[in-house]
């Protein structure tokens, strides 16, 4: 690993430290955002699970 490269472990710490550090609605704002994030993910992967073969 490069002296400059975080771990994801650090860099994992470090959002979460910078997301603890906002005010409540910037946390609510961020979760929300987070949310739409996930169900849009969830809908371009419908239908792409691994047929058995």
């Amino acid at each position: 690993m490069d002296v400059l490269e975080e771990s994801d472990e650090a860099l994992g710490l470090r959002l979460v430290r910078a997301f603890l550090s906002l005010p409540p609605a910037k946390r609510a704002e961020v979760i929300a955002f987070v949310e739409e994030l996930v169900r849009a993910h969830g809908r371009s992967d419908e239908g792409k699970e691994a047929s058995p073969t």
